[in-house]
This record gives C-alpha cells, sequence and structure tokens, in this order.
C-alpha cells in the first residue's frame, strides 16, 4: 500500500512490476509518458499523471468498482469505453473526490492523494472535468463565461467587476481562437448550439490550465461537423494536457485514441489500440456484440 505524502521526500510510484493486479488488465504502463506537459510543481517525473490501483467502491451493497487499476500518461488522450453500469462516472467521481473509494490508491503526478483531497483542492491542482450536459452561464456572454473561470474564488459579480490583467485577457483570447468562438466572444452564451455550448465549457476549463481533462460524452447530441471539430480540438490539446474521453462512439473514439480502456462490472476487462479491444472475444461479448 502507498504511503501517504511525507513533506519534502519525493515518493516512488506505487506500480511494482512483478505484481499482476487484474492479470492482464490496468497495469499498461508502457502506453504513458507520450507528451512532456505537466503542472507547475507537479511531479510527474515517472511519466504517470494518474494512478489508480486497486480501487473499490460500492453502494448498497452493489459494487461499483471492483479492484479497479488505471494509469494515465503525462499527454496521453486515453479513451474509455464500456457498457452502462460499467464503472465509467464512479471512476472519474473518484478522481475528482465527488465519491471516497473504500479502499485503493489514487495519485495524482507521484505525490498528491486524491483521497484525501477535497474537490475543490482536486480541481486546483490541475485536475478539470466537463459533464455530458454542458453547464454554462447563458445570460452571460461567451466572454464573461470565461473570465469567470479565471476568477473562481470570488463571487460572479465581483469577478465580472474585476479587471483582467494582460495576461488573463490573452489567455481568454487564445482559448477563444482554441474553441473557434472567437467571433462570438460577446454573444450571449444561450444563444451558442449544443454543440458550441460544448467547446465553451471545454474552454473554461482550458483557461483554468489543466494538466488532466476528464471529458464525459463530449459529442453527444453533436453534430457531425462538430463532431471531427471535436476530434482535431482533443488532438490538438493532447501532450500539452492529458485528457481521458468517456465515449459511446466508436467512431469518434478511434479517430481519437492512443489506448482504449474498456470497463466492465468495475474492473479492467481490456487495454489497447481501438483495434485490438474490438476483436478482444471478452469485449464483443459484453459491449460491442456481433
Amino acid at each position: 500500500m502507498r504511503a501517504a505524502p511525507v513533506p519534502e521526500i519525493m515518493l516512488e510510484p506505487a506500480f511494482n512490476p512483478n505484481s499482476s493486479p487484474n492479470q492482464d488488465a490496468g497495469t499498461s504502463r508502457d502506453a504513458l509518458g507520450l507528451g512532456s506537459a505537466a503542472a507547475k510543481g507537479l511531479d510527474v517525473r515517472h511519466g504517470t499523471i494518474l494512478t489508480l490501483e486497486d480501487i473499490n467502491v460500492s453502494f448498497d451493497g452493489f459494487k461499483a468498482l471492483n479492484h479497479l487499476n488505471l494509469y494515465i500518461g503525462v499527454g496521453e488522450l486515453r479513451c474509455i469505453i464500456g457498457p452502462n453500469g460499467a464503472g465509467k462516472t464512479t471512476m472519474m467521481d473518484v478522481i475528482t473526490g465527488k465519491t471516497r473509494p473504500d479502499s485503493g490508491i489514487a495519485y495524482f503526478g507521484e505525490t498528491l492523494d486524491l483521497t484525501q483531497m477535497s474537490e475543490v483542492e482536486i480541481a486546483q491542482s490541475g485536475i478539470g472535468r466537463k459533464f455530458q450536459k454542458p453547464t454554462v452561464f447563458e445570460a452571460l456572454s461567451v466572454f464573461e463565461n470565461l473570465e469567470l473561470a479565471l476568477k473562481t474564488d470570488k463571487s460572479v459579480w465581483a469577478s465580472l467587476r474585476a479587471k483582467l490583467s494582460g495576461e488573463q485577457r490573452d489567455r481568454i483570447d487564445a482559448v477563444l481562437a482554441t474553441i473557434r468562438l472567437d467571433n462570438s466572444r460577446n454573444r450571449p452564451a444561450g444563444l451558442l448550439s449544443h454543440g458550441q455550448k460544448q467547446f465553451l465549457e471545454i474552454g473554461m476549463l482550458l483557461v483554468q490550465e489543466p494538466q488532466l481533462l476528464l471529458l464525459d460524452e463530449p459529442v453527444a447530441g453533436m453534430t457531425d461537423a462538430e463532431t471531427e471539430f471535436t476530434a482535431e480540438l482533443f488532438k490538438s490539446l493532447a501532450r500539452k494536457h492529458s485528457l481521458m474521453v468517456v465515449e459511446h462512439d466508436m467512431g469518434f473514439v478511434g479517430s481519437i485514441a492512443d489506448h482504449v480502456t474498456v470497463l466492465h462490472q468495475g474492473s479492467v476487462l481490456a487495454e489497447g489500440s481501438l483495434a485490438e479491444v474490438q476483436a478482444d472475444e471478452r469485449v464483443i461479448e459484453v459491449y460491442l456484440g456481433r
């Protein structure tokens, strides 16, 4: 069991190459370290930004996560797939502090124990989460939504009255260009299309400069053109950020994924390229069908 961080001591990773939790599932650290971006002060010297080991979560006797092991590399774009009830949402809840595991290890970098941090502390440490349904301030402009995201420690109106620094304004401008909403900066968010609201919410995460982005079914309800742009966007964000994308659209998954993890009954069933997991008989049986 990995010990809690000790001040001024850099911890070694909890992974033991001689152990075999869940047999062949969830231990593929050889797929990690794909980029070089890392949060200021975040220790990722072993190339791993997220470590989940032997995570167990039960709700009224139901095992939502069952000895789950997962490792995400710095700069990696990982897709998580699996049937409904496989544990995908619960896993993200554990990572963001919304749900405390019954047992197991959850580390951000080498030294930040997520099980000992609050949701706010986890968000401030560099983990951003986007839910399936976009949540933006519809009465405010696109620019104002991004401005608010910069100032999460203040009240709404105090934030709006505060004067932006040149660096902050430049950051918002860069994000507007990235999400292709620079021409809509003064438009009320409520007038955006569904896909544009999704992009705006991603932008609201990006202005906070997260190192790990958790994205839940980001292309649900999007047009083909919006889905295509989302794929381009995510691929451009990878290497600068680490991304975990939960998605059911296999075409979209195939267009973006470095690596695919299949969850089933709270555990990792299979990992590899999309072609590899699609050919796995276990995955075909429980999720993809014939």
